[in-house]
């Protein structure tokens, strides 16, 4: 089936951020091309969590780590960001590492493992074909961002996870995308004094092609932590 992308983020009238919740509801309506993807995945795998994705980790946490969007066999089929796809064996084992992180992270929604300090949410929550949101639908999912943001007043630092997850932090602050080009371990300084980190994506393609490699990652998590617990 093809999903066409809509021209505007949405016909719908989007709530200000202050209305918005930090977490889109599991049958979020506003993006048409993801919702008919979602229910397609519905019919296909009827077992799966198939809804938009909430955050997960800490309440309290000072790191909030940013994601792009569900993978269809990660997020979307656990309901738990990074949860079953190979992305998220990089990122969970980083932050068990880095103490980030209690327990055995079993690729498992159920399997107990915690965040310590630090929470993952994504950019846009709904999973979309090919792993690839619209410009109008990642800017339709930007005031969940905004409002999850809000929610976390002792979060001290942020950490971008890819381009598109690097400019939504920056518009969720009011600032257009040429105030801090994206950039592997790029540090920039956001209004009220946190700090973002931004890193290339965790994804099999970048770690395969050795664009990014564990030693990277853990590095720039390592100085996205130091900076959030300062």
């Amino acid at each position: 089936m093809r999903y066409e992308p809509a021209l505007i983020p949405s016909r719908r009238r989007r709530k200000p951020v202050s209305e918005t919740p930090p977490e889109a509801p599991k049958d979020c309506p506003l993006c048409p091309r993801l919702v008919a993807y979602r229910e397609d995945n519905k019919r296909a795998e009827p077992t799966w969590f198939n809804g938009a994705a909430p955050s997960f980790g800490d309440a309290k946490a000072r790191l909030l780590i940013v994601g792009l969007a569900p993978g269809r066999m990660g997020a979307n089929r656990t309901g738990r960001p990074f949860t079953g796809d190979y992305a998220g064996d990089l990122l969970y084992g980083t932050l068990k590492k880095l103490g980030l992180a209690e327990g055995e992270y079993r690729a498992d929604p159920k399997d107990g493992f915690t965040l310590k300090g630090a929470m993952i949410t994504n950019a846009v929550r709904c999973a979309p074909p090919e792993n690839k949101p619209t410009p109008a639908e990642i800017a339709t999912c930007r005031p969940f961002l905004s409002s999850r943001i809000e929610a976390l007043p002792t979060m001290r630092a942020m950490l971008a996870l890819g381009s598109i997850a690097h400019e939504s932090v920056l518009r969720a602050h009011g600032l257009k995308p040429t105030f801090s080009k994206f950039g592997h371990a790029v540090e920039t300084q956001l209004p009220g004094g946190r700090m973002l980190v931004s890193s290339y994506h965790c994804s099999r393609y970048n770690t395969q092609t050795r664009r990014l490699t564990t030693e990277m990652f853990e590095t720039v998590m390592a100085r996205a932590k130091d900076l959030a617990f300062a």
